[in-house]
């Protein structure tokens, strides 16, 4: 497994793909298969049955997972995206951003 550089709560923006171009906050990260969702990307419809929680049923729109490949993380200070890099400081292992050089 690789180490991922993206973690939920963090902006990106979509480099590759449909919805390139797009920005959002990650909402969650799937480790295992190496997947995110991002909040108001890559929105697909989801048609459901009616149900006691649901009793119209219908189409439901909802964030569909965007491979990690396809993400870049925005530079706080310069609003573009970046790379990230892992330094320690002390004895602790940070996030940094490789354009600026702040840590995340």
């Amino acid at each position: 497994m690789i180490k991922l550089k993206i973690k939920s709560g963090d902006i990106v923006t979509v480099i590759a793909g449909d919805h390139k171009g797009a920005e959002g906050k990650v909402v969650s990260v799937d480790r295992e298969k190496n997947k995110a969702i991002v909040e108001g990307v890559n929105m697909v419809s989801k048609h459901t049955k009616p149900s006691a929680k649901n009793p119209q049923g219908g189409i439901v729109k909802k964030e569909a997972p965007i491979h990690i490949s396809n993400l870049a993380l925005i530079d706080p200070k310069s609003k573009k995206a970046t790379k990230v890099g892992i330094k320690t400081e002390g004895d602790k292992k940070v996030r940094f951003s490789k354009k600026s050089n702040q840590v995340l």
